[in-house]
């Protein structure tokens, strides 16, 4: 057994969609980032990634190449799983947390946990998204921005 934790944080900006867990979410603001931003998706990936000792999503998917400009971070975490897949390992159980006051994301968890499940190739069961807020302390508590933090645990197959 591995266990893996992720981190990611992105401003919000005005003029982009804003992506969280592979699902576009109703919101005025969009992250800034290289690829989509989706926060979850990163976190997510860098928990995998961390658990397999396989580097970080900065490794395989720099933001220095034009490749990766604005692409959706869930065909990026299917590559992730990939590279899993190659290594003898597959996805336990996932448990993320959103950190951000605004949107409220209680309306899309369930939406978010299915598509993630879907990616993974696991149950629903096995996925676990959170949504809290920062009492207004931080970039996350000033609407400055949104993060987000995986766990993850993966098991040898074979």
């Amino acid at each position: 057994m591995r266990v893996g934790i992720g981190y990611d944080i992105h401003r919000l900006k005005a003029g982009r969609r804003l992506w969280l867990g592979g699902v576009q979410i109703s919101y005025p603001l969009g992250l800034d980032g290289h690829s989509d931003a989706d926060v979850v998706l990163h976190a997510l990936m860098d928990a995998l990634l961390g658990a397999a000792a396989l580097g970080d999503i900065g490794l395989h998917f720099p933001p220095s190449d034009p490749a990766y400009k604005d692409m959706s971070s869930a065909l990026l975490l299917r590559q992730v799983v990939n590279m899993l897949d190659a290594q003898g390992l597959r996805v336990e159980n996932v448990d993320i947390t959103v950190v951000a006051e605004q949107p409220k994301l209680s309306p899309y968890v369930i939406e978010i946990r299915t598509g993630l499940a879907n990616l993974l190739c696991v149950a629903l069961e096995d996925v676990s998204v959170k949504a809290t807020t920062n009492e207004g302390l931080g970039p996350e508590g000033r609407g400055e921005g949104i993060s987000a933090q995986a766990v993850c645990v993966l098991e040898h197959i074979g």
